[in-house]
């Protein structure tokens, strides 16, 4: 598509989503799903997948802007972490069963950069609260025309391998089966 056209996929959206969503379009081509709301590419550069949404949020941290991109990866969060990534940035989703992290925000880069501070904090090599100084200095230097390496690329490797996580089962077949016969007799009282 030649630089400045607008894909026809987004023309009616709201600017600010649809000028994010360009921003993919421009990169990785036009998606490979799409609907009234949502865009989708599967697999484009590092990512599992990345939906742009017509949908967007206004984000405060750490200056206004809008969220409405967002980038996936497989990554197993320990469950004891979950609460320091809320704490971090409220545009991490880090979905347990499904074994992935995502990060919303206005482009890949910022995706980049909160998804390398979401690695530092799992891994111990940042606390929240270094995560979030290091976001902020890096923002300003991209805009300062500085050095940006948090916003460059994925600074480790997603998961390769299965990152789900089914959790641990606590009913068994015997639990199951009891509780059935207990609904059953319940709805016989009833009758």
């Amino acid at each position: 598509m030649p630089a400045n056209q607008t894909s026809q996929l987004i023309a009616g959206w709201p600017e600010e989503s649809r000028e994010a969503a360009q921003l993919v379009i421009d990169k990785y081509g036009e998606p490979d799903e799409a609907t009234d709301t949502q865009l989708t590419w599967h697999k484009p550069g590092p990512w599992k997948r990345i939906v742009a949404s017509r949908a967007f949020y206004e984000h405060n941290f750490p200056a206004p802007h809008i969220d409405s991109v967002e980038s996936v990866i497989d990554y197993r969060v320990p469950p004891e972490k979950f609460d320091e990534l809320a704490e971090f940035d409220g545009s991490i989703i880090a979905e347990r069963t499904a074994g992935e992290v995502s990060a919303r925000c206005h482009d890949e880069q910022a995706n980049f950069l909160a998804l390398n501070l979401m690695h530092d904090i799992v891994t111990g090599a940042k606390s929240v609260q270094q995560a979030r100084d290091y976001y902020a200095k890096e923002f300003a230097d991209f805009r300062r025309k500085k050095p940006t390496p948090y916003m460059e690329k994925l600074r480790f490797t997603p998961a390769a391998d299965d990152s789900t996580d089914p959790d641990v089962r606590v009913l068994s077949d015997e639990d199951l089966e009891q509780a059935k016969r207990e609904g059953e007799a319940h709805n016989r009282a009833a009758s």
